[in-house]
């Protein structure tokens, strides 16, 4: 009995701050709009970051994919001996994606597409003639191990040469890193922007209930449960916000991802960018994460000085 008792108290405490905190956003219409406006500019600020971040990793990726270092072996090298350098590299463990051997014969065929109408100037070299070096192909898990994984493969037995594209490789990590510390900077300059805004309409409600919330403290309730349908409001205008932005955001990028998608660059380079179902589970996530953690530190500065004893 006892415990069916303590469950209805609980109900109804928790319909309590839910409807209570409902009524603080519509009692300050004005104030709520002006918080969701601004959390809705803020948050779609951070998401266009974001999802050029997310395009970003996505386009080197591919890239990485396809960016690999050719170890060229030498002519003399027996198949035993190409065997062990091929063990060895795959020794360099998770740094290493793919290995792939092209023979001889696989490499002149190579250059003969690439000559085209002219390719049967390289006949002479078929057969016992063909000077072009069997190699293997190596592709990285990272593109910054580029660097670390040519030393050490120069140091391996029967390698004739490396080529690889270093200068595109690090120009693909600085973008990278630069997108992602651009989204840092904003992440940081939204949660403050959000934190502010919310704090600052939370407080027009607490003014407003001040000699309430007094006689609430005088006949001993808690501080939680004063300041629980002020979180609510706060938490509100964050998911609200959340959500209209990603409505915003998606239909945006969708428009302009069409239009960008069909670019002959993108096609002639092989690379696709993600498409905003792609991203949406994190998407959503992270601004529910940010909607309501903004809402709940929002709204406990706001109450601070009057939940002072």
């Amino acid at each position: 009995m006892i415990r069916e008792v303590d469950i209805v108290v609980k109900f109804n405490s928790f319909t309590y701050l839910i409807s209570e905190g409902i009524k603080n956003v519509l009692k300050n219409k004005k104030a709520s709009m002006a918080s969701l406006v601004t959390m809705i500019c803020a948050m779609i600020m951070f998401g266009v970051f974001f999802v050029l971040g997310e395009n970003a990793n996505h386009v080197v990726e591919q890239v990485s994919s396809s960016q690999g270092i050719e170890v060229f072996i030498v002519n003399e090298a027996t198949d035993e001996e190409i065997n062990k350098l091929e063990s060895d590299i795959w020794s360099l463990g998770d740094k290493i994606a793919t290995v792939t051997f092209v023979s001889k014969q696989e490499a002149l065929e190579s250059m003969k597409e690439q000559l085209g109408s002219d390719s049967d100037l390289l006949d002479i070299y078929e057969g016992d003639n063909n000077i072009f070096p069997a190699s293997f192909i190596v592709t990285l898990s990272d593109l910054s191990y580029s660097a670390e994984v040519e030393q050490q493969i120069w140091e391996m037995d029967n390698v004739k040469d490396i080529t690889s594209s270093d200068q595109t490789i690090d120009t693909l990590i600085k973008i990278a890193n630069g997108v992602k510390i651009a989204i840092g900077v904003i992440f940081v300059f939204l949660i403050i922007i959000a934190i502010t805004i919310i704090s600052n309409t939370i407080k027009l409600s607490v003014h407003a209930r001040r000699k309430e919330i007094s006689i609430m403290k005088y006949v001993g309730a808690t501080n939680g449960f004063i300041r629980g349908p002020f979180i609510i409001e706060g938490i509100l205008i964050g998911i609200v916000s959340s959500a209209l932005t990603l409505l915003i955001l998606g239909t945006g990028y969708d428009i302009i991802i069409e239009k960008i998608g069909n670019s002959s660059v993108l096609q002639v380079m092989g690379i696709q960018l993600l498409q905003f179902s792609d991203m949406l589970q994190v998407i959503t996530i992270v601004f529910l994460a940010l909607g309501i953690g903004i809402g709940v530190i929002g709204s406990s500065i706001s109450m601070k000085k009057y939940l002072e004893v």
